[in-house]
């Protein structure tokens, strides 16, 4: 069995974004309270979690998670690494470092954005990290996972998503190639980006999600990387499609 925890559901800046005082923003509702996107897969002895952004270190606190094997990256834009010097409360507790899983593209972002942590230093309190390259035409495991990437373009920037078992994640996407889709068919349960209502240069609209979950015909379909355009959660949920809804922090699902 999978457990999946969604850490976070929102788009770059979050929900709400500062400053902003729509409806959405100065919701009380919980759901409408979405830190940047992030989830945590869960076997029963392997936990990996998958981007770790601005709100890395929240999350963890948040979810009360104690391990994590292995921190795996859709791609390399800021809100999806900027947290990942905080592994480094990991490397003290584990006593080992972080093992990484990223394309070579992302592992040079990675490098520029985190050079004291690749320098040779050996400085107290620097984020020890090893490094995997992984490619989007080869499956790896974590312990008892395996991933299968999946390539998706956002805008003209290459991101995988994965599948694991029956559970395909794709955040950060505007396109999906036939030949890409083919690796999701079959999935029992399909998480997709869906920003807002608008067309958006490099993002699903929630329209575009769910067309194209329409064609995987997944047993269910959770929306992510959802912006405050996009409507307060209850409001939009109960116009969604049978078997499609809106995920949002701290949802657990079990596959």
């Amino acid at each position: 069995m999978l457990k999946i925890t969604f850490l976070g559901t929102g788009t770059s800046q979050g929900v709400p974004v500062i400053a902003c005082e729509c409806r959405v923003c100065q919701s009380q509702d919980i759901k409408d309270k979405r830190l940047r996107t992030s989830i945590m897969i869960e076997s029963e002895t392997t936990c990996v979690v998958i981007d770790s952004g601005p709100d890395f270190r929240q999350q963890m606190l948040r979810a009360n998670v104690k391990k994590v094997d292995a921190i795996v990256f859709t791609h390399s834009h800021k809100d999806h690494i900027a947290g990942t010097d905080d592994v480094r409360a990991f490397n003290y507790v584990l006593q080992r470092p972080m093992d990484v899983f990223a394309t070579e593209a992302t592992q040079t972002k990675l490098k520029v954005e985190f050079d004291y942590a690749f320098s040779g230093l050996d400085y107290p309190g620097i984020p020890k990290i090893n490094l995997h390259t992984i490619h989007h035409e080869s499956q790896f495991q974590i312990g008892d996972l395996i991933f299968k990437p999946i390539l998706v373009m956002h805008r003209n920037m290459p991101v995988l998503g994965f599948r694991v078992n029956d559970f395909t994640y794709v955040t950060d996407a505007n396109f999906i190639s036939d030949k890409e889709m083919e690796k999701i068919v079959g999935s029992t349960h399909l998480v997709l980006n869906a920003l807002r209502h608008e067309k958006h240069v490099s993002h699903f609209t929630l329209k575009e999600a769910i067309e194209i979950s329409s064609k995987i015909m997944p047993q269910q379909t959770y929306f992510t990387h959802i912006s405050h355009q996009l409507g307060l959660h209850e409001e939009v949920e109960v116009n969604l499609p049978l078997s499609h809804k809106l995920a949002y922090d701290m949802l657990k699902i079990f596959i």
